[in-house]
């Protein structure tokens, strides 16, 4: 009789966890904040506010909305490889040549095909930490060694960074702003870190938040540091303030050398056609990015401010659309009282941060909807105590 799925006549295949590089085996996997729907069903809730994973409050531009539905008739055909109308357009926006432009799903997709290109067993990467951990994770998945520094005042220490370079170094990672505390180096810093570092290192300036930042001592590094010829690959991404993190579109802009071994590594059709017709839709409303960026400030101050009035001090300044506030001791019981009451914040344990909890900007609407869950939280905790 032909075994049918669910019943007790079926039986997979055991493999040995010796089957598995020891490098996949030893691996532990990254944690996405939860989703608002397994929220609302493992605790019954009716309203949720997702305030976890650095999204956008915001969907995607009403020009992407429309390619998104031009596309949908053609969704029978695969994707260009290329993306050769998107690399195009992002080599034009930013006065580079397209190949000087590689994209990807997500800056993280970008972090992966980095380390394929580069990374052997035993070579290794430096980071700040906490920070990012695609950044080890990618690395450790080569049998690579990543080699983390502490932050110092919540921003990345690029003195000590660069003390912590061997020979062996072929990446560094520079955070910029650093995710999760939400700070930014200064241009000095910056100045003396690609004076210090040596010839042989890459290094890879993460600005997925660049366009949230209007300090006028905020670097850009595409036009400060890849233009003069410094060792660089410069990382950016519509899943944030273009509203598109559930169609994974990021870029690089790096040497051609760079870009041409991306392309050797990447996924044939990594970037679905509407995930390329929508970043394409949402280059040229520049009217909208500055809305969303000053909106994203009023409401960050407010944040700011609710975390103050519950006691919880973020650190700063902050310059992205999230806050980190560390609590000194395990952050996961202030995860779950606030998960009960219907807002998802991030517990940082994966980024470096165990006592630290992550909160993403969100609408007015939803920020108060913070206020009043902080405020039944301590509530509980007064009545308790």
């Amino acid at each position: 009789m032909r075994a049918v799925a669910g019943t007790s006549e079926q039986r997979l295949a055991e493999i040995a966890d010796s089957f598995f590089r020891p490098a996949v085996r030893d691996l532990v996997p990254y944690e996405p904040g939860k989703p608002v729907e397994e929220v609302q069903r493992e605790l019954g809730l009716d309203r949720v506010v997702k305030l976890a994973s650095n999204e956008g409050p915001f969907g995607p531009f009403p020009a992407a909305l429309e390619a998104i539905a031009r596309s949908a008739p053609e969704l029978n055909r695969y994707p260009d490889g290329g993306a050769y109308r998107l690399r195009t357009a992002l080599a034009e926006l930013h006065d580079l040549r397209s190949e000087e432009v590689a994209v990807g799903a997500g800056s993280d997709g970008l972090v992966d095909g980095l380390s394929q290109i580069a990374l052997d067993p035993g070579d290794e990467i430096v980071c700040g930490w906490p920070s990012f951990p695609s950044y080890g994770i990618d690395a450790r998945k080569l049998g690579a060694v990543p080699t983390t520094v502490p932050l110092r005042d919540d921003r990345y220490d690029l003195e000590a960074m660069l003390g912590a370079i061997t020979p062996r170094t072929k990446l560094v990672y520079v955070c910029h702003p650093n995710n999760p505390t939400g700070t930014m180096n200064t241009r000095a810093e910056l100045d003396a870190y690609f004076d210090g570092i040596p010839d042989h290192v890459l290094t890879v300036l993460d600005q997925a938040y660049f366009e949230y930042i209007d300090d006028p001592d905020y670097a850009d590094g595409i036009a400060e540091y890849l233009k003069a010829g410094r060792r660089i690959v410069v990382l950016r991404t519509f899943s944030k303030i273009f509203g598109l993190a559930g169609l994974r579109v990021g870029y690089a802009l790096a040497p051609p050398a760079v870009v041409r071994a991306l392309g050797k590594v990447r996924r044939a059709f990594d970037i679905t056609t509407p995930a390329q017709e929508a970043a394409l839709a949402s280059l040229g409303d520049a009217q909208e990015v500055r809305r969303r960026r000053l909106e994203n400030a009023e409401q960050r101050t407010e944040v700011e401010r609710i975390l103050r009035e519950h006691g919880l001090e973020p650190a700063g300044p902050a310059v992205a659309n999230f806050l980190y506030c560390d609590l000194g001791e395990n952050s996961r019981p202030l995860f779950e009282q606030l998960l009960r009451e219907g807002v998802i914040v991030r517990p940082t344990h994966g980024f470096g941060g165990p006592t630290a909890i992550r909160v993403t900007v969100g609408t007015a609407e939803e920020n108060a909807f913070l206020a009043q869950a902080l405020d039944r939280v301590s509530a509980m905790a007064a009545k308790a105590g």
